[in-house]
């Protein structure tokens, strides 16, 4: 079995339900024990200020092959906002999260914002790459690997996001579909 077949093992690729994600298979190791932290983190209250988002746990390195060969690393984004997002070009709620995170891109690539696609798309970095220009999308894409998935706990549904700040702590984990406007707000709580 080879290194990408068995990370998609751990993901799993099953039908897509709603909004709330795309599910995982029951084999994927479990999340670490600080998402009990995270939970509140993910969801907070209505009406509550997203400036206190708690610190969840450091952010692991990693290093991933982008869609075109290229090394990318977390090295690169040290001292940035990034957004990591576990995603899938197959997966609709992923999907639908894309223009959003274009936009943000666009919005704050000047006050230090980086997203970053994590895809765990079986069928390799072209078919990323292809979806990437149709969908005109301006951040980097790098594909997936066990290292990462494992590092970061285990991903039990896509999409799965996290929120790092810049002094490389994670902030926020979020799994399924987020709203642009109320993730936006999670996003600029870390830029002051």
């Amino acid at each position: 079995m080879t290194n990408r077949t068995r990370i998609f093992s751990l993901i799993g690729i099953a039908t897509v339900l709603g909004l709330t994600g795309c599910p995982r298979k029951e084999d994927q190791p479990p999340k670490p024990k600080v998402t009990a932290d995270a939970s509140a983190a993910t969801a907070p209250a209505a009406g509550a200020k997203t400036a206190s988002l708690p610190v969840i746990a450091p952010a692991p390195a990693w290093k991933l092959q982008d869609v075109n060969g290229a090394t990318v690393s977390s090295e690169q984004f040290k001292g940035k906002v990034v957004v990591l997002d576990f995603w899938a070009t197959w997966c609709t709620p992923c999907v639908k999260e894309i223009p959003g995170y274009i936009d943000l891109a666009r919005k704050y690539e000047k006050d230090g914002v980086v997203i970053v696609g994590v895809s765990v798309d079986q069928a390799g970095p072209e078919v990323v790459k292809a979806f990437a220009a149709k969908h005109k999308v301006n951040y980097p894409l790098v594909m997936a690997d066990e290292g990462i998935v494992a590092a970061f706990g285990g991903i039990e549904a896509i999409p799965t996001t996290f929120l790092i700040d810049r002094q490389g702590q994670i902030r926020d984990r979020k799994e399924g579909l987020a709203e642009t406007d109320e993730y936006e707000k999670r996003i600029v709580s870390l830029l002051n």
